[in-house]
């Protein structure tokens, strides 16, 4: 029996996938899992069937599949470790960790909790490009959901520092098209989130923001194809939110407003914080005719987003001008002002 807590000793590794194969006739069937291997716990573990007839897209099809779904485990594993440590062992991964961990409650105290330790990180670490670009789309995502104010010139200059410090990590080009998004620079947004997918193909998050970016711009088409994408590539990821919001968005913008409302009802389901996608439902609700039901879900809003109005929707929310005029449709309908 392979000794795990050996390999990774023997390689350096603090994580280890190991796997199996079972062929009957032309069909196999390959299981992976992810192992830490300083206690041999299991992190994740799939299983994937194919067709030998054609192994090489097989081969693909499950590397690809891997890639993706090990990341927001690992991210989950590190910020566990990271909680039992002491204050005077704490180093810049483990201060992210940590603050990735409070981050993805999407709630105020919890967020402000993050972007505090995400400030303390930078200021210890200002060499550490990975704390930029998390405090950047901490900020701005958070704003977005209206928890905190909208700082989006700190957060364009954050990002920016990160792309700066390491030109070859993909979450520099989410923040900084992140930040583009939120100034609804679109063809500047897109460019960031492909060069991040031109950094690593299987960056499930970049194919999520780039479907967000291309839905509030009314490419709904295009949208779709990124959104669902990120939802298969991943679909244990935290960011699952951010996938079906978009989705969400697209649906709703190429007025298909059942699909659009059912998108929202799937991110609400797993973060009820996450007011994009209480608003994008009521504004499907309107328009699908259903206003009963938006009156009830605006009154569930307002527990978390008091101030909500067409002019804070109007400046905080980047939708294009087209697709803005449609959204602010249903929220007439509803008979907000």
């Amino acid at each position: 029996m392979v000794d795990v807590k050996q390999i990774g000793s023997q390689l350096g590794v603090r994580y280890v996938l190991e796997g199996s194969v079972r062929k009957s006739g032309q069909m196999v069937r390959i299981t992976a899992q992810l192992i830490d291997a300083s206690n041999g716990n299991h992190i994740w573990a799939d299983r994937y069937d194919g067709d030998l007839n054609d192994v090489f897209a097989l081969q693909d099809r499950i590397t690809n599949s891997v890639v993706a779904a090990i990341e927001p485990h690992l991210l989950e594993a590190e910020s566990v470790r990271s909680q039992n440590r002491t204050a005077n062992d704490v180093r810049a991964w483990d201060l992210l960790m940590q603050a990735t961990f409070l981050f993805w409650r999407l709630n105020k105290t919890d967020g402000d909790a993050a972007i505090s330790i995400l400030r303390r990180a930078t200021q210890l670490y200002p060499d550490y490009a990975p704390a930029h670009s998390m405090l950047a789309f901490a900020i701005l995502l958070l704003g977005y959901l209206g928890y905190t104010d909208v700082k989006a010139n700190e957060a364009a200059a954050l990002a920016a520092r990160a792309a700066e410090l390491d030109r070859n990590d993909p979450w520099a080009y989410v923040a900084l098209g992140f930040a583009a998004f939120t100034e609804r620079h679109t063809d500047e947004s897109i460019a960031h989130f492909q060069r991040a997918l031109n950094l690593n193909p299987n960056f499930a998050a970049a194919h999520g923001y780039l479907g967000w970016t291309l839905s509030f711009d009314g490419q709904s088409d295009k949208a779709i194809v990124h959104s669902q994408t990120a939802i298969r590539m991943s679909p244990h990821d935290p960011q699952q939110v951010i996938f079906h919001g978009g989705l969400a968005a697209a649906h709703y913008l190429a007025g298909s407003y059942d699909e659009a409302i059912n998108s929202a009802l799937s991110v609400l389901r797993f973060r009820p914080t996450f007011n994009g996608a209480r608003r994008l439902l009521v504004a499907a609700l309107a328009q699908a005719g259903r206003f009963d039901e938006a009156r009830k879900e605006l009154e569930r809003l307002k527990d978390f987003q008091s101030d909500i109005s067409l002019a804070w929707i109007e400046k905080n929310v980047p939708y294009t001008p087209g697709p803005m005029k449609s959204y602010l449709e249903g929220w007439r309908k509803v008979g907000l002002q």
